[in-house]
């Protein structure tokens, strides 16, 4: 039987369509396409063992009992080779990490603290310390996509971010507040915040939260964001 013009674009299409790379197919997907927003995400920690979700803010690291001789503080991030090299440089109150398929290390204190070795990747701060006999440092990683956010909350001591990828949007009563990829911000001690997840490609970020440790990390709130972060 003869192949009419028509039959052959057809079987030309289907075999180029099954050459093309899965990945790349996958890249042209949008990052907000088939999924409902996450709404009231809060960091939260994943039992040693358990499945991690893949959306979500988790505690990956922690460390109590910090003293500080100043009111204000900064968080040092270095990213490192291997985690080993990361732990042989990490003072006795630092945080090795791996996420994002590098080793991190935070440490925190004066701006200028002497390092031992890594990349520098951000000072982030000053982070002013509410009075407290002890604090304790909780580093938070997040994976969210647009249009995702946070609980409205509130927390016993300043908070910090690195945002890796992609955007956010804090609203605050003072107002918005922005940053993206490589870029830092911070917030003082209860202030009520709703983080807001803006452009159009994934956030991964880092965030930090040095607290007193006699308090809970963090509190609902019952502050109405007036929704700048969407304006």
């Amino acid at each position: 039987m003869a192949r009419t013009p028509f039959t052959g674009v057809l079987v030309l299409f289907l075999v180029a369509f099954q050459l093309a790379p899965t990945g790349h197919l996958r890249g042209q997907v949008p990052a907000t396409v088939g999924h409902e927003h996450l709404t009231e995400v809060a960091c939260v920690d994943v039992p040693r063992g358990e499945k991690r979700p893949e959306f979500g803010c988790f505690n990956v690291g922690v460390v109590s009992g910090l003293h500080f001789t100043q009111s204000s503080v900064y968080w040092r991030l270095r990213a490192f080779p291997t985690r080993s090299a990361a732990e042989a440089a990490k003072s006795a109150t630092g945080i090795v990490v791996e996420e994002d398929g590098r080793v991190w290390l935070s440490e925190f204190g004066a701006r200028n603290a002497a390092s031992r070795g890594g990349r520098a990747i951000a000072v982030i701060g000053p982070l002013r310390l509410p009075a407290a006999k002890a604090y304790t440092a909780v580093l938070s990683y997040a994976v969210m996509r647009p249009g995702d956010k946070s609980r409205v909350h509130t927390h016993p001591g300043p908070e910090g971010w690195y945002v890796i990828t992609g955007e956010q949007c804090l609203e605050t009563l003072a107002g918005p507040i922005r940053a993206r990829g490589g870029r830092t911000m911070t917030v003082r001690s209860n202030t009520p915040m709703e983080l807001n997840v803006t452009g159009k490609t994934l956030r991964r970020a880092f965030a930090l939260v040095i607290h007193d440790s006699a308090q809970e990390r963090g509190t609902s709130s019952g502050w109405k964001p007036p929704g700048a972060c969407s304006q």
